[in-house]
C-alpha cells in the first residue's frame, strides 16, 4: 500500500488520514505543533516548521513517500521542483502547489494567461504602497495576504482611515515570509460558490455539485450543498474551473471559489487540496465526500461519476475563549435532533474564533436547502466550546 506525506494536519488532514486508513494506506502526519488532529490517527506524526526546507528535506529522505500531499500553505513549496526531479510525486504538481500558494501566482494565471474573469486588483508590499494601490482601485476594497487561509489577515478598507489599520492586520495574519498583499476591487456579487473539481490521472475532469457558503472575518460559517444556480451559470464556472486546473497541472480535488454577479461569474480563489466548505460532504450529500475523491484521485483509482445523494448544511462550532483543554457542551442537543450529525476535530487548544468543529444536517434530494442550513445553524450556537 501506498505511504502518504500529508503535510499540514489539522481538520481536513484528519479527514483525509480517515479515508486513507479505512482502504490501508499509511499516512505520516506533519504539522507545527504536537497532537494535530490528523496526527492523532496517522501511523506516524513529525512536528515540524515547513518553511524549514532542510527539515522538510529531512522527512522526505527519512520515509521516502509514494506521495507528497500539501494540506497548508506554509509550507517551503519550492522544494517541491526537486523533489519531482528526485521521483516523488507531488499533490497535485509541484507547479500547483507552488501557484496555488501564493496569491499572486495564481491570480496572474487566471487573469493574464488564461484570461478569466476577476476583480481588478493590485498589489503593495507596505503600507505606503497599499494607499497607492487603493487609490487606483478606489473603495470599498479587499485586502489579503499573499499567503493565508480562513480569512486570517483579510479586511476591508472603506476609508482612508482604515488603510493603516488594513496592512498591519495582514501582516499579522500572513503565513509564511511573504509580506506582500493583494488588493481587490469589491465585486458587487449576487453570491458565492466552492466548485469542488476532480482532476484523474486517467480519466475525466469531475465536478461536485457546487456548494454555497456564508463567511464572516473571511471565514466560511456555513455551507450548502447544491446551492441553488442556473444550468448556464453552472457551465460556465465548470469551464473556467477546468481550464485553471489544467493549466496547473495533476491530479486530487481542488477548491475553485466563484463569485456570481449579474454581469457573470468571476474567479476567486483555487485551493489545490479538499476545501474547508467541503466539508458539507461530510452530510453524505455525494456518493463519496471531498476526501475519499481527493484520496481515490490521488491514488489513481479511477472515479467513474460524482452523484448527488441529498441535500446537506455544515455550520461551523467555533471557541470563544483562550483554553489548553477545550471541553464541549451541548453535544447531546445536536446528537437528539433527527437527519443530523456532527465532527469534534480534536484540537488540543482553543483561542477566540478558532474551528474547533461542525454540524452537519441532511434532508432528502427534494428538501428544502434553506430549512436545512437553517437547522444546521440553530444547532452549533448550542454547542459551547469552554
Amino acid at each position: 500500500m501506498a505511504k502518504i506525506l500529508l503535510l499540514g494536519s489539522g481538520e481536513l488532514g484528519k479527514e483525509f488520514t480517515i479515508a486513507a486508513k479505512r482502504i490501508g494506506q499509511t499516512v505520516i502526519a506533519v504539522d507545527s505543533y504536537k497532537d494535530a488532529p490528523a496526527a492523532q490517527l496517522a501511523d506516524f506524526a513529525e512536528v515540524i516548521n515547513m518553511l524549514d526546507g532542510k527539515a522538510l528535506d529531512a522527512l522526505v529522505e527519512k520515509y521516502k513517500p509514494d506521495y507528497i500531499v500539501p494540506e497548508i500553505e506554509a509550507i517551503r513549496t519550492e522544494r517541491f521542483y526537486e523533489y519531482e526531479k528526485q521521483g516523488y510525486t507531488v499533490i497535485p504538481s509541484a507547479k500547483a502547489a507552488n501557484f496555488t500558494m501564493n496569491r499572486k501566482a495564481i491570480r496572474d494565471l487566471a487573469a493574464k494567461e488564461l484570461g478569466l474573469k476577476t476583480a481588478a486588483y493590485r498589489y503593495a508590499t507596505s503600507a505606503e504602497s497599499l494607499k497607492k494601490a487603493v487609490s487606483e482601485i478606489g473603495m470599498p476594497c479587499v485586502v489579503k495576504p499573499l499567503m493565508s487561509s480562513s480569512g486570517k489577515g483579510q479586511s476591508t478598507i472603506k476609508t482612508e482611515a482604515d488603510i493603516e489599520n488594513a496592512w498591519t492586520f495582514s501582516q499579522e495574519g500572513s503565513r509564511g515570509d511573504v509580506a506582500e498583499v493583494i488588493v481587490e476591487a469589491f465585486i458587487d456579487f449576487n453570491y458565492e460558490i466552492t466548485l469542488l473539481t476532480v482532476t484523474q490521472r486517467n480519466g475525466e475532469t469531475l465536478f461536485c455539485p457546487p456548494i454555497g457558503h456564508r463567511q464572516e472575518r473571511g471565514d466560511y460559517m456555513e455551507s450548502w450543498q447544491p446551492a441553488p444556480m442556473k444550468s448556464d451559470v453552472l457551465k460556465e464556472a465548470q469551464q473556467m474551473a477546468e481550464k485553471v486546473t489544467t493549466a496547473l497541472t495533476g491530479c486530487g480535488i481542488w477548491g475553485v471559489e466563484f463569485f456570481v454577479a449579474d454581469d457573470g461569474v468571476y474567479f476567486s480563489e483555487l485551493s489545490p487540496r479538499p476545501h474547508d466548505t467541503g466539508m458539507v460532504t461530510l452530510a453524505k450529500t455525494q456518493n463519496f465526500n471531498e476526501f475519499e475523491l481527493h484520496l481515490r484521485a490521488v491514488l489513481g483509482l479511477p472515479i467513474p461519476e460524482i452523484t448527488q445523494e441529498r441535500i446537506g448544511c455544515s455550520a461551523v462550532v467555533l471557541a470563544s475563549e483562550n483554553s489548553d483543554n477545550p471541553i464541549y457542551s451541548g453535544l447531546e442537543k445536536v446528537a437528539a435532533s433527527p437527519k443530523t450529525d456532527f465532527r469534534i476535530f480534536g484540537k488540543p487548544t482553543s483561542r477566540p474564533y478558532r474551528r474547533m468543529g461542525v454540524v452537519l444536517t441532511y434532508e432528502k434530494v427534494d428538501g428544502n436547502i434553506s430549512e436545512v442550513t437553517e437547522k444546521a445553524k440553530n444547532l452549533a450556537k448550542q454547542v459551547k466550546v469552554k
